[in-house]
């Protein structure tokens, strides 16, 4: 009975030792999507929590310490912009994922890209000034 089965079914079946072209391009096609959906739903995370720290290190600064010396004043300034820019970033990639257009997902992606390391590089410059005022 079970070996009747296996042979209906190989004989409704063409095994075919190639896959057609269209099916190889669909294939890599949802391979990039599924990669770069990844990637931004990665980045998405990161600038959240990256901005949470921005705005709770501003915050600190404001509560904590007084706006004597102008490094201080420099580094706040400079994590405020970073955790903006890590916002923005935020949008952007929300709009990247939404859209079903996959070149204008490629350059929102691009964009929050370069947002993203312009704002981790603020982070970095701001704690190089804070590790230098404390020093």
């Amino acid at each position: 009975s079970i070996t009747a089965i296996k042979r209906q079914i190989t004989e409704h079946i063409v095994i075919s030792p190639r896959l057609p072209e269209d099916t190889t391009t669909m294939s890599a096609h949802s391979h990039q999507s599924t990669w770069l959906r990844e990637e931004l739903l990665h980045l998405l995370s990161l600038s959240g929590t990256l901005a949470g720290f921005c705005i709770t290190a501003v915050t600190l600064f404001h509560t904590m310490l007084d706006k004597s010396s102008v490094s201080e004043t420099i580094a706040d300034e400079t994590l405020a912009f970073s955790a903006s820019l890590f916002l923005i970033c935020i949008y952007t990639i929300f709009f990247a994922l939404r859209t079903k257009h996959q070149a204008l997902a490629m350059i929102l992606e691009k964009i929050a890209d370069a947002m993203f390391l312009i704002a981790l590089t603020g982070m970095v410059g701001a704690a190089c000034i804070m590790v230098l005022t404390i020093w």
